[in-house]
């Protein structure tokens, strides 16, 4: 060996064109499949083809099972937000309603000592 012969990098398969099937390549694996598989390469052909149909088939009606199901869970998501706003405000009402009530119906400190006044003056009475 010469030293340029060394000191050249061997030939890769990009740089000699292996990395692409050229037109003989794929003759060739036609050949191959023609003399394995024979007459039947094209039922075999079709039944692939057939498959990827319904693959096909199938990942359209999974795609619109899955849009349905979302379009279900955002409307089933926005009643129930709805109905918990809804219960929120009446809690709110009716605990104001409460509080209200309260503050009304709470007895002042003159009111309560004329009423331990007039219990007193019951319980002296008895006597």
């Amino acid at each position: 060996m010469s030293k340029s012969a060394k000191n050249e990098p061997a030939e890769t398969p990009e740089k000699n064109g292996a990395a692409e099937p050229k037109g003989q390549d794929v003759a060739r694996i036609e050949a191959i499949k023609q003399l394995i598989f024979g007459e039947n390469i094209q039922q075999i052909d079709s039944d692939f083809q057939q498959v990827r149909d319904e693959l096909d088939k199938k990942k359209q009606e999974l795609e619109y099972y899955i849009a349905l199901v979302n379009k279900q869970l955002t409307e089933a998501m926005d009643n129930l937000e709805t109905d918990i706003n809804i219960r929120i405000t009446e809690l709110e009402r009716s605990t104001t309603q409460r509080m209200d009530g309260l503050q009304h119906t709470k007895t002042d400190r003159q009111q309560l000592g004329e009423l331990l006044v007039s219990l007193g003056e019951k319980i002296m009475q008895d006597y």
